[in-house]
């Protein structure tokens, strides 16, 4: 692993960054060299085994790793970690990413019942995955804690454009996040930060796990995937550790399809 962002005193937000692809993005930047900053929100019975692996990462890599345990979602929260995030750049640090990993939404259905998807169930869903990221953006910038050519990475499916039993609210979510990502693209460039959204193909994700049916929609991405494989989490950190290279300086306001070309298919 290239030693890439040692000693460039860049720091790497990470919302949702207790597993899946947030916690494997994690570790694919502090092996390089990138400092953490991870908001993650687990019940204190659950979270003991992400704990374990930030104190593994703090053993073997020598970046500088903080996590707190809150609701992202939440503005006062928001505020108050900018704040915290504000001393940190006070000492000379920037932050080169901010990614936007936070996997909460309803899986409900529209079909009338006990368990119907309500008004607020699809208001929730798409603040959490849609539109959060950008309350998130803007405090940064507001704050002037971003480095130079920065990254802002957000986290889409394949469900923002097509139906699965369930998933309306999180495709609507994430079909808000392509196109809020897209303006964020044009009118942060005048910041010198670059948008971009990744949409992965079907990853084994605890989150995944949830969706109804999720075991046929996996076996069916196997068997139409090129390479005959899921989306591994650590596929998805390599294309975030990329994104944020001086050498991805030009890849702005894309959605790269880290799928090994499930999406063609």
């Amino acid at each position: 692993m290239p030693s890439t962002f040692h000693n460039k005193k860049y720091y790497a937000l990470i919302l949702g960054g207790s597993s899946g692809m947030g916690l494997a993005s994690a570790k694919k930047l502090a092996a390089a060299g990138m400092n953490l900053y991870i908001v993650y929100r687990d019940p204190r019975i659950i979270e003991k085994p992400f704990l374990e692996s930030i104190e593994s990462l703090k053993a073997t890599t020598a970046v500088q790793i903080h996590t707190i345990n809150a609701n992202a979602l939440q503005k006062e929260n928001i505020d108050s970690i900018c704040k915290e995030l504000s001393k940190i750049v006070n000492e000379g640090y920037s932050f080169r990413l901010l990614l936007h990993a936070v996997s909460r939404g309803n899986l409900k259905l529209l079909s009338p019942g006990e368990q119907q998807l309500s008004l607020e169930d699809l208001q929730n869903t798409i603040h959490a995955m849609g539109i959060n990221i950008y309350e998130w953006a803007n405090a940064l910038i507001q704050n002037k804690l971003f480095s130079p050519m920065a990254s802002i990475i957000g986290l889409t499916s394949e469900g923002a454009a097509k139906a699965w039993p369930g998933y309306a609210a999180v495709g609507a979510a994430k079909a808000a996040l392509e196109n809020i990502g897209r303006s964020m693209a044009l009118e942060y460039a005048c910041y010198g930060i670059r948008t971009n959204i990744i949409q992965a193909g079907v990853t084994e994700t605890p989150s995944f796990q949830m969706i109804p049916g999720h075991e046929k929609i996996k076996a069916a991405s196997i068997e139409r995937n090129p390479f005959k494989r899921l989306t591994q989490p650590e596929d998805v950190a390599n294309a975030i550790y990329l994104l944020c290279t001086d050498e991805a300086a030009w890849i702005n306001g894309a959605i790269l399809h880290v799928d090994g070309g499930e999406h063609c298919c």
